[in-house]
């Protein structure tokens, strides 16, 4: 990971860790993860960073500081912008009636010991594990791509070989 994305104190403001998008990968993204970035971006620009030089302004006996809250800032600015430049918005709508698992779907699987779990399938700047939402590009929505309901695919992990059912497939409905 760069570590130009990661504060070096454990300030409860630090920067998020970013995931580094893989060379000569397309930068996939959903339009509701396309609008969060644009919303971030526009917020940073338009809110944080003038109160941050604001801060700086009035209190200069803090410098270093603000200065590396303003570094943070303006590292994240630059991240956004050239992510926003890059992305390629997918529709996942326009399978909504489809069986078949294609980026931005919704997927319920099963897996050999009967337990069931939910993934939605996004790009990197979207990924939320604990929300269930998975990278296209990590091994299990590489396992589930192409897949329909009812099929069963393959997925290796360190543990080994395992068997996943696929259950159900959604996508979010056309605006």
């Amino acid at each position: 990971m760069n570590k130009a994305f990661v504060k070096e104190t454990n300030d409860d403001d630090a920067v998020s860790p970013v995931p580094e998008m893989p060379v000569g990968v397309r930068n996939y993204i959903t339009p509701d993860g396309y609008r969060e970035l644009q919303t971030e971006l526009q917020h940073l620009l338009d809110v944080v960073r003038p109160a941050a030089l604001q801060e700086d302004a009035e209190d200069t006996g803090m410098e270093s500081k603000q200065e590396a809250s303003l570094r943070d800032i303006d590292i994240r600015i630059h991240y956004l912008q050239s992510r926003l430049e890059t992305a390629e918005i997918v529709d996942a709508s326009v399978h909504e009636d489809g069986e078949q698992i294609f980026f931005g779907a919704t997927v319920e699987y099963e897996n050999a010991a009967g337990e069931r779990h939910q993934v939605t399938i996004v790009g990197l700047d979207e990924l939320d594990p604990v929300q269930g939402r998975i990278s296209w590009l990590s091994p299990l929505a590489q396992s589930l791509l192409g897949a329909h309901e009812g099929d069963a695919v393959s997925l290796e992990t360190p543990a080994g070989h395992e068997e996943l059912q696929v259950l159900t497939v959604r996508y979010p409905h056309r605006s």
